[in-house]
């Protein structure tokens, strides 16, 4: 099992082509995926805000089995540490009080201004784009990194997706470099 500890922000939960590719690579162990309760009701309340059509209980469905893939995904305990952090936004001093004390490595953020470099290095974590963020588990495991994209798309069988169209989809969600490395691999995927 791998240490690398990532706290994925509820920007990168909201959208699906994310949130399941950062998920399996999570229930892989290839990272440790961390959250907390807080951020499932931030990604899950944008989503009904933007799609009421939404059926809250199987995003709140969805929620449970993220916690059931993923082991020791919720970081808790980290309410007491929000005060005392300073951010750009002071919505987000939830995000870093539990990435300090979920030990994480980097928060996963397409909000990367709202997490400046001087903020968190006195905490030993970083940021990183989810495009950057899995660009990098593809280099430093590409074997296990296809196999868990591989996984995704053949559980798409509502709406079953070719490779090709499945990296279209990862472009659309802003994983641009990703689906381009990908495409070498499409007939693997």
């Amino acid at each position: 099992m791998t240490q690398y500890t990532a706290l994925l922000d509820a920007n990168v939960l909201y959208p699906a082509p994310i949130r399941d590719l950062l998920l399996q690579l999570a229930a892989m162990d290839i990272f440790r995926g961390k959250w907390t309760a807080d951020i499932h009701r931030e990604w899950i309340e944008a989503l009904l805000r933007n799609e009421p059509h939404r059926d809250r209980a199987k995003l709140e469905r969805t929620r449970d089995l993220m916690d059931l893939a993923t082991r020791d995904c919720l970081v808790t305990g980290y309410e007491s540490l929000i005060p005392s952090l300073t951010l750009p936004d002071p919505d987000d001093r939830h995000v870093l009080a539990a990435a300090i004390v979920g030990r994480c490595d980097c928060i996963v953020t397409q909000n990367l201004r709202d997490f400046p470099a001087a903020a968190l290095a006195p905490f030993g974590i970083e940021t990183q784009h989810p495009d950057e963020f899995l660009l990098n588990q593809m280099n430093l495991a590409p074997g296990a990194f296809l196999s868990a994209v591989r996984k995704v798309r053949l559980r798409l069988k509502k709406n079953p997706l070719t490779a090709a169209e499945y990296l279209s989809n990862l472009t659309r969600a802003g994983l641009v470099g990703t689906a381009a490395d990908l495409q070498a691999y499409e007939d693997l995927i």
